[in-house]
């Protein structure tokens, strides 16, 4: 895991080493100027070395104050390019993984707790990465030399910190051991809050239309207040350090300040070597507050590791391990042969159980089924967005595992249930299809779809700003939409998924003449509820329970089959009705 994240450094390793390099430069000089002062008041002033002496010393300390300065401000700055540099590499590194995923490395995972990752965590990491640049080397740099410091003006005081010192550290560790579990605990009520968030705004119009808003505001706050007291719950331990801190140094400093003055009266120790004394103790204290602040931080930054190092160490379920990079899908045949899958892989029931099929190239096949009969998951199949769990799946002949994920999906299209567009114009979004498609492709693509003319009506046609999601597009003219981007791909196989659940009857049927007459060479997969989208198929596969229940042409099925019998039968009778 720390190979992994030192790997993200890449670029800023430069910033990350002159940052250390110029806060060591700071401290040195900062650390010897109240040195220096003291032996200037001692022998410049109380000594009598002359104008001259205290003079040139003054100029000294001068010099070596502008030189901390210098180096302090260019040591910041260059730990925040290295600390936002290691942050975008890390985030594109977590985004990258995620786009390996398969569904069910997502379900793992689940998509509100990879938004925390990928924000909250990330952010988390940074400053943590930026503190350790800067902070955890000059505190324990300034502790150190201050000491050193501090006991060759007078051994005796400096005993005391001596002895403080490494009973606050055992203390501060002590604290931040019990805090570790809470700040786990905390992340994933930030997983919860942005589940509640994600939710809520995905589906703004549905609440709107229930009226939910004041259930949703209720669930939100709930999700807050435990979002809040979990923040308490692990702070409460971090503020303690505070007070015991204080209490430690403050204490060395009265005692500091009583021997201390028992020293100079008895003319044991010059008043200006005890006011340098003070001043590395406040270097001293300064040093430990940041101890403290390093614990805090590395004991948030230790579980967001944890978390993005579980996104990274996820080993993607789909990968191109057995492929072979220079196949590419010869024809559209599918075959499934004794197709098992399980979402889990210790799950009891198989979700498709011991399906066998066969489907030639550029036959239009109709899927049927109840809810929950696994239609959709059944054809997800195919460009392997899931994998079997046993059995083979084939495409033009070969198993799907034979071909890179590239090639494979480049050439099955698949319009999904969930009918998604992306923030941009119309054509932005049918260029997710062929990036180099022409305009007059474009335009074809969206005819056979039903969609070139709704698209003319708007004032700026194909550049029509969609919004995000296409908010101002209606349900049938996003799977319009989907149906043409699908198209542009140019595929072997076409799956439609549901995918004119929302288009009225007369529209479905101009898109599926369209396909019959611009796309007959292509294996068209048509996942439905309603029958009339099928009934034209070559043949029909009727789902129940993960199993082929019969595979039959509209008129064999509705003579012998009783699921599709019944299911026609009561279409019929609620379009009468």
């Amino acid at each position: 895991m720390l190979k992994k994240l030192l790997a993200q450094t890449k670029g800023y390793r430069l910033y990350s080493l002159l940052s250390p390099l110029l806060i060591l430069v700071e401290v040195i000089m900062e650390v010897n100027i109240p040195f220096i002062m003291a032996d200037m008041v001692n022998k410049g002033i109380l000594g009598g070395a002359g104008i001259n002496y205290i003079v040139n010393t003054g100029l000294k300390m001068v010099i070596m104050a502008l030189i901390s300065l210098a180096a302090g401000a260019g040591a910041a700055r260059f730990a925040a390019m290295a600390g936002m540099g290691f942050g975008a590499n890390l985030r594109n590194a977590v985004f990258s993984k995620i786009q390996d995923f398969s569904f069910a490395n997502i379900d793992r995972f689940s998509t509100p707790s990879l938004i925390t990752r990928m924000t909250t965590d990330i952010n988390t990491i940074q400053m943590g990465y930026t503190m350790v640049i800067r902070i955890v080397v000059r505190s324990p740099l300034m502790f150190g030399m201050a000491f050193y410091y501090a006991y060759k003006i007078n051994s005796e005081l400096a005993t005391v910190f001596a002895i403080a010192a490494p009973f606050l550290l055992l203390l501060l560790a002590g604290i931040f051991s019990f805090a570790m579990p809470r700040f786990k605990k905390l992340m994933k009520k930030y997983d919860g809050l942005n589940a509640s968030i994600q939710e809520t705004l995905i589906g703004a119009r549905v609440v709107k239309a229930f009226v939910r808003a004041i259930h949703e505001k209720d669930k939100f706050r709930i999700s807050n207040d435990e979002l809040k007291d979990a923040s308490i719950a692990a702070e409460k331990f971090v503020i303690l350090s505070g007070p015991f801190m204080q209490m430690t140094v403050y204490g060395c400093t009265i005692a500091i300040l009583w021997f201390g003055s028992q020293l100079v009266i008895s003319e044991k120790m010059e008043l200006a070597n005890l006011t340098a004394f003070i001043t590395y103790i406040n270097n001293i204290l300064m040093s430990l507050m940041m101890i403290s602040m390093i614990l805090v931080m590395s004991t948030m930054a230790r579980t967001s590791l944890n978390r993005v190092g579980e996104v990274l160490n996820e080993i993607p379920d789909i990968n191109d391990s057995h492929a072979d990079p220079s196949l590419l899908v010869e024809n559209g045949d599918i075959d499934m042969e004794d197709v098992c899958f399980k979402y889990k892989k210790n799950g009891k029931k198989n979700v498709i159980d011991n399906i066998n099929l066969h489907i030639k190239s550029g036959e239009t096949v109709g899927i049927i089924g109840g809810t929950g009969s696994a239609k959709t998951t059944l054809v997800q199949m195919i460009p392997r967005l899931y994998d079997v769990t046993e059995g083979v799946v084939k495409v033009g002949g070969r198993p799907v595992a034979d071909y890179t994920l590239k090639n494979l999906r480049d050439s099955v299209a698949m319009v999904l249930q969930v009918n998604l567009l992306f923030s941009g114009t119309i054509e932005d979004n049918l260029r997710w299809g062929n990036e180099k498609a022409t305009q007059e492709e474009i335009e074809n693509a969206c005819k056979i779809a039903q969609a070139h003319d709704f698209i003319t009506s708007f004032p700026d046609g194909y550049q029509t700003d969609l919004g995000q999601g296409g908010v101002n597009l209606s349900g049938g003219q996003k799977q319009r939409l989907c149906i043409a981007r699908a198209l542009l791909k140019s595929p072997k196989v076409l799956i439609l998924d549901d995918s004119t659940s929302a288009v009225d009857t007369a529209t479905d049927a101009k898109i599926r003449e369209g396909f019959k007459s611009n796309h007959g060479d292509v294996t068209t997969l048509i996942v439905a509820q309603r029958i009339s989208s099928v009934q034209h198929a070559d043949k029909i596969i009727v789902l129940d329970d993960g199993k082929i229940n019969a595979i039959g042409t509209h008129d064999e099925l509705l003579a012998t089959n009783e699921i599709y019998g019944e299911v026609y039968k009561s279409q019929q009778t609620g379009g009468i009705e």
